[in-house]
């Protein structure tokens, strides 16, 4: 009986064929395992992608929102009581609760981000048509010891505001009519009773020659309650009163340095204007010192805009030449008086100036930054570097 043999040439070979039909099933498979485990993570991905993107969304609106007035149209005041010792997430989360924001993280974030601290324990009466940035002025300056009577509504002064600008402010949150503002500051007879009352706040201002209002630089930026049966004469007699005890921290140093309040407040109302950062501030109203040491005018738009009447961004050269006490490009010293209601860091600013040589300043209005120079020559190059450029 005969026997088929394999040779082992060709039994290596089939085995060698088997191994490279294998080898190659499994790499087909491998592939198609791969395609599913990218198609698996690819999903994966997107959906993740589209988490985070709904979720910053969602977030960006809730900041947003949050940013914003509970409700533009509520200005109906309520109590709020801030307890002593209460961090800025912590008073966020009354305001919350008592319905005058709309979020206190958001309001706990926007705080740090913008610096705002010194906030005070104490009663105060907020209004869900507030801002963020109204709430935390508010709050710097104080609340009182014990509730009071809900107001009718609170009128805000911002930084800066002159009186004609207060005049309309006024008018339009009492309904008053805005000329019995204006008539009310330029009596004399309420100005004696002020003068009486404030010596210290006034004397120098009761003094003054060829000033348009006596009381201008004096009725301080802050937030007011006001009620229905508050008259014009008792709401400026709290703007002043206010100014005064501001000013009960500055007094001493306001004599040593052969000053008067006048002389302060005015250079205040200047630098309220001409700088935004204390640093800045600071340089600006050494620079105003350094010209006044050199008998040099003071040259600032500011003072040309409050001769004017008017509220610009530029000054012409024919502007410059306006006729009045209060134009310091061709009147030198200090002038007649302040040119607006400046806040306190103005103020701290003039009385701490910065150490500087500078007599000449320019400032970037579409950054904010001020650049200041020594010569003339070098603040031409200045102006047309930031000022004049394309």
């Amino acid at each position: 009986m005969s026997e088929n043999k394999q040779h082992p040439e060709e039994k290596n070979k089939m085995e060698h064929t088997t191994t490279q039909e294998v080898m190659v099933k499994r790499k087909n498979l491998r592939k198609k395992e791969d395609k599913i485990v990218g198609k698996i993570i690819l999903v994966i991905v997107i959906t993740l992608l589209a988490i985070v993107g709904v979720f910053g969304f969602t977030t960006y609106k809730y900041v947003e929102s949050g940013l914003k007035p509970l409700d533009n149209s509520d200005s109906q005041l309520v109590q709020v009581e801030i307890p002593s010792g209460s961090s800025n997430k912590q008073i966020g989360e009354i305001l919350e609760n008592d319905h005058v924001i709309k979020s206190g993280i958001v309001f706990n974030y926007y705080t740090k981000f913008k610096n705002l601290t010194g906030f005070q324990a104490g009663f105060y009466q907020m209004a869900p048509n507030m801002t963020l940035d109204e709430i935390g002025k508010l709050l710097q300056e104080g609340g009182t010891a014990e509730p009071k009577e809900v107001a009718d509504g609170k009128i805000t002064i911002p930084e800066g505001y002159d009186i004609d600008q207060i005049a309309s402010r006024v008018a339009k949150i009492t309904g008053k009519d805005k000329q019995e503002f204006l008539d009310l500051i330029t009596d004399d007879a309420f100005l004696k009773e002020l003068y009486q009352k404030f010596p210290e706040l006034l004397e120098s201002s009761s003094q003054a020659k060829d000033v348009k209002y006596h009381l201008e630089g004096y009725l301080f930026p802050a937030t007011y309650d006001y009620y229905k049966d508050t008259s014009l004469k008792d709401l400026v007699i709290q703007m002043v009163e206010k100014t005064d005890s501001v000013m009960q921290d500055y007094y001493a140093t306001i004599k040593q340095q052969n000053r008067t309040v006048q002389e302060v407040l005015t250079l205040a109302s200047l630098v309220e204007k001409e700088g935004v950062k204390e640093n800045d501030r600071k340089n600006i109203a050494r620079v105003f010192y350094n010209r006044i040491e050199s008998d040099m005018p003071l040259q600032t738009d500011i003072s040309v805009l409050y001769a004017l009447g008017e509220h610009k961004e530029t000054v012409s050269y024919a502007d410059t030449a306006v006729d009045s006490p209060y134009n310091l490009y061709t009147n030198p010293g200090f002038g007649p008086g302040p040119f607006d209601s400046p806040s306190e860091e103005s103020i701290k600013a003039v009385l701490s100036p910065a150490d500087n040589d500078y007599y000449y300043f320019v400032a970037d209005i579409s950054t904010g930054n001020v650049y200041f120079a020594k010569t003339y020559e070098e603040h031409l190059e200045l102006v047309e570097k930031y000022v004049n450029k394309s």
